[in-house]
């Protein structure tokens, strides 16, 4: 059976979302604050997170990083706030997907199944490219099995996204990937936001691995298109 763990302080949200994931099939657990949440996730393996961003105490944001340090579960952020710098924020802290309140049960469910079927997805294909464990270009070395990157022989930090897409265009070395290519692959087929997301986590990443990444010889960007890294 599924398991789903949902962070929310409000029991107008926490209590009729555990009844109605418990109907739909799910086992559904609560948490109301970030340190009850995290003291079941250290104990309890769960194949996704509804993490609502604003917690008493330990916040969403501190408690999704967290949660991402110790593995790799899927977690849907719920937000009152819906300004695009605190969705980027979200996402690239290791959020796969966001809702803002107020939001109707039918809207989650979608996103719940839509994450839930990427997850599986990525799984999939992660288990057929297993064979290519690692994957470089210039100064660029991925170990894709330990989720590490080495810069210039140096290890550099790369959030979950940062990394998948950046790994999505190592093995795509010299090919022109599209924007929407990268959005699909990274972040679902069905993700609903705009290319500005994507353009982000590219100037993070030319942060991390261009000499001067004020003018990328690394990562391009081929006008109109999307980006290629490598020639």
């Amino acid at each position: 059976m599924t398991r789903i763990l949902i962070v929310e302080d409000e029991p107008s949200y926490l209590d009729p979302l555990l009844y109605q994931l418990t109907r739909e099939g799910y086992e559904a657990y609560g948490a109301a604050t970030g340190e009850e949440a995290w003291s079941i996730y250290e104990e309890m393996e769960f194949d996704l997170v509804l993490l609502d961003l604003m917690l008493p105490g330990v916040s969403g944001m501190t408690l999704c990083r967290r949660m991402r340090e110790l593995r790799r579960v899927p977690i849907i952020m719920v937000t009152a706030k819906s300004t695009e710098n605190d969705v980027i924020v979200g996402l690239e802290i290791g959020a796969d997907d966001y809702v803002t309140k107020p939001y109707s049960f039918r809207e989650l469910l979608a996103r719940i199944h839509a994450v839930l079927r990427r997850s599986l997805e990525g799984q999939d294909a992660g288990a057929r490219a297993d064979a290519v464990r690692t994957l470089s270009c210039g100064p660029v070395e991925m170990s894709v099995a330990a989720h590490e990157v080495h810069v210039h022989g140096e290890l550099t930090a790369f959030p979950l996204k940062e990394f998948e897409v950046l790994e999505y265009l190592l093995r795509n070395k010299g090919h022109v990937l599209t924007r929407h290519q990268l959005i699909a692959r990274v972040w679902g087929s069905d993700y609903v936001g705009d290319t500005k997301t994507l353009d982000v986590h590219v100037k993070r990443i030319r942060a991390k691995i261009e000499d001067d990444p004020a003018h990328p010889t690394l990562l391009t960007t081929v006008r109109g298109v999307g980006y290629r890294i490598g020639a």
